[in-house]
C-alpha cells in the first residue's frame, strides 16, 4: 500500500498569529509517526511560515505574496482578508501546488476559509478534507473537523455548519502538541512560587507580555526570577527586552525550539488564551490566562468556570493593576495553584495530535503477525484498567505471567496473534483461537486510540486474513452485555448476535464485508 499523503494549508500573520501554523506542524510529527508524507502549503504574508516548515522538517510550497489593496468586503467570512487572497484564487493557486502529488486528504486551518474553498480544492484533486476551526462561524464542507476546544457537544456547536456524515473530533482530546508533550512531567507545584513564565503567543500584538511583567513586578511584588517567552514576529520585542533590563531577573527567551520545558519549570504560567493554553494544560502548569483576541474569551471563560485556569473578572480589561491583583492572589495560595494544575493537567494528555493523524490514516490500518518484542506493548494495553473493565478476565495481569502467555501463543499452531498498525505506529491486538471449523476473535486497542472507529477496520483485516489464508467456516466472539463499543465495531464489521455470542461467516458469498473496505 502507497503511503498516506496529506497536504496541509495555513498561513501566519502579524493578524491571525502564528498558532494555526504551529499546530499543524505538530499534526504534521504525528502523521510522520504514521508513514504519511506532508507537504505544507502557505502564502507569503508578513511572517516567515517557510523558515518555521523548515525547522520541522516540513517540506512546504509557497503561494504568492498577499495582493495589494485588496477589498473583501462582499465576502461574509468575517476573516475573509486574513488569506491575502480571494478564497476562489486560493482554492485555485492551492489545488494547483498540490497537482500531481496524489494527496489523499487536504487539511485546511484557516479562518478565511469556509465549504466554498473546501468544496473547490476537493473537487479539483478529488481528495478528503479536514478542517481545524474552533470558531464555528462559517459552514465547512469537510470529512473530517478538529476543534480542540472545550465544548459539551461539538455536534451541537457546529449545527448545520457542518454536514451529518461530517466526523468530529472534538475537545481538548485532540489538541494538538509537538512530540514532546507526550509523556511530558508535570510542573512542581511549591507552597512558594520560584519563578514565573509569561508567553503571549507567537505576536502578541498588544504586548500583553510587557502588561504581565509589569503586573508581578510593580503590583504583586514578585521579585523572583521571571521568564518571557517571546518570538522574531513580535513587533512589540525590542521594547519588550528593553522594559525586562530594568530589573535583574526576567529574561527574555526568544524563539524557543521547546516551549514544553519553558511550561513544566516554572510554579506559575501568565499567558494568552491561544492554542499554547492546552500546551500549558498538559504540562500541568498554574496559569492565569488574559484575553488577547476575540475568539479566545470562549476558552478563558470555560477554564476558569472549571478551575482549570484562573483569569479576571469579565467585566475587568487587562491592567497593570487587575493583572497584578491576580498574579498576587496565586502567589498566595498554594492549594488553588495545585488544584489548578490537577484540573488542567486531567484535560490533556499530550496524544491529540497522535489521534488526529491516527484518525486520519485509520483507511491504511494492516496487521502483521504478532513478534516477541510486541509483547510489551501489548501488555500496556491489555492491563490498561479500560481494557480490564470489558473482559471477561478483569483481574491485573502479572507482566511475567503475560510475557510467559504471549511466547507460548506466538508458539500455538490453534492461535493466531496479530498487531494492528497504521505505518510505523502500532494501535492494537486482534486474536484468532482457533478449534475446528471456527475461530474466536478477540481484540483490543491501545486505550489512548478508542473511539476513533478503529476496531471495525481492525476486525476487517482479520476476515480478510481468514478468508485468504485459512479454510475456516465461522468467526464467533464472545462480548460482555456491558460492552457497548465492542458491540458497535463488531456489528460493523458485519457480526450478527445471537445470544451472548456474535458470529460471521467466512464464505465469501455469505459475508458482509463484501463491498466493504478497510
Amino acid at each position: 500500500m502507497p503511503p498516506l499523503r496529506v497536504a496541509l494549508r495555513a498561513d501566519a500573520s502579524q493578524a491571525s498569529g502564528t498558532g494555526h501554523i504551529v499546530r499543524c506542524l505538530a499534526l504534521a510529527a504525528a502523521l510522520r509517526d504514521c508513514g504519511a508524507q506532508i507537504r505544507l502549503v502557505t502564502r507569503q504574508l508578513d511572517l516567515d511560515t517557510a523558515s518555521l516548515a523548515r525547522a520541522a522538517g516540513v517540506e512546504s510550497v509557497l503561494l504568492p505574496a498577499s495582493v495589494p489593496g485588496l477589498s473583501v468586503a462582499d465576502d461574509p467570512v468575517a476573516h475573509a482578508g486574513w488569506a491575502g487572497a480571494r478564497w476562489s484564487d486560493d482554492a485555485r493557486q492551492t489545488a494547483e501546488a498540490l497537482a500531481g502529488w496524489h494527496c489523499g486528504w487536504v487539511v485546511v486551518d484557516h479562518y478565511a476559509f469556509d465549504a466554498r474553498w473546501q468544496r473547490q480544492v476537493a473537487q479539483s484533486l478529488g481528495v478528503r478534507m479536514a478542517a481545524i476551526d474552533d470558531l464555528a462561524d462559517r459552514p465547512h464542507e469537510v470529512d473530517c473537523l478538529i476543534d480542540h476546544n472545550l465544548h459539551a457537544d461539538h455536534r451541537r456547536k457546529y449545527g448545520a455548519l457542518v454536514g451529518a456524515a461530517t466526523a468530529l473530533l472534538g475537545g481538548p482530546r485532540f489538541a494538538l502538541l509537538g512530540p514532546a508533550y507526550a509523556g511530558l512531567q508535570p510542573a512542581r507545584i511549591d507552597d512558594a512560587v520560584a519563578s514565573i513564565g509569561i508567553f503571549m503567543g507567537g505576536v502578541d500584538s498588544t504586548d500583553l507580555a510587557s502588561l504581565a511583567l509589569r503586573a508581578c513586578r510593580e503590583q504583586a511584588g514578585f521579585s523572583g526570577p521571571i521568564e518571557i517567552v517571546a518570538t522574531g514576529a513580535s513587533a512589540h520585542l525590542a521594547g519588550l527586552q528593553a522594559r525586562a533590563g530594568r530589573w535583574a531577573d526576567p529574561r527574555v527567551s526568544v524563539d524557543l525550539p521547546d516551549l514544553a520545558a519553558f511550561f513544566a519549570r516554572h510554579g506559575l504560567q501568565i499567558g494568552a488564551g491561544g492554542g499554547a493554553t492546552w500546551e500549558r494544560c498538559c504540562a500541568g502548569a498554574p496559569m492565569l490566562l488574559l484575553q488577547a483576541a476575540a475568539n479566545q474569551q470562549v476558552v478563558v471563560r470555560e477554564l476558569a468556570v472549571i478551575g482549570a485556569a484562573a483569569a479576571l473578572a469579565e467585566h475587568e480589561a487587562a491592567s497593570v493593576t487587575t493583572v497584578g491583583r491576580a498574579v498576587a492572589d496565586l502567589l498566595a495560595d498554594a492549594p488553588r495553584r495545585r488544584a489548578l494544575a490537577q484540573r488542567a493537567r486531567a484535560l490533556v494528555d499530550g496524544l491529540g495530535a497522535r489521534r488526529v493523524a491516527v484518525a486520519l490514516g485509520a483507511d491504511t490500518l494492516a496487521l502483521r503477525p504478532a513478534r516477541a518484542e510486541d509483547a510489551e506493548c501489548s501488555f500496556a494495553w491489555r492491563n490498561d484498567e479500560s481494557t480490564r473493565r470489558h473482559s471477561c478476565d478483569t483481574r491485573e495481569i502479572d507482566p511475567v505471567d503475560h510475557r510467559r502467555w504471549w511466547s507460548g501463543a506466538l508458539a500455538d499452531p490453534a492461535r493466531r496473534l496479530f498487531v494492528a498498525h497504521i505505518g510505523g505506529r502500532n494501535v492494537g491486538v486482534l486474536r484468532l483461537d482457533i478449534e475446528g471449523t471456527q475461530a474466536e476473535v478477540s481484540i483490543y486497542l491501545d486505550p489512548a486510540l478508542t473511539g476513533l472507529g478503529l476496531g471495525p477496520r481492525l476486525l476487517r483485516a482479520g476476515q480478510r486474513w481468514t478468508r485468504e489464508n485459512t479454510a475456516l467456516e465461522r468467526l464467533v466472539a464472545t462480548i460482555l452485555p456491558a460492552n457497548r463499543a465492542s458491540m458497535r465495531a463488531f456489528e460493523g464489521a458485519g457480526f450478527v448476535r445471537g445470544g451472548p455470542q456474535w458470529s460471521w461467516p467466512v464464505a465469501p458469498e455469505r459475508s458482509s464485508l463484501q463491498g466493504m473496505h478497510p
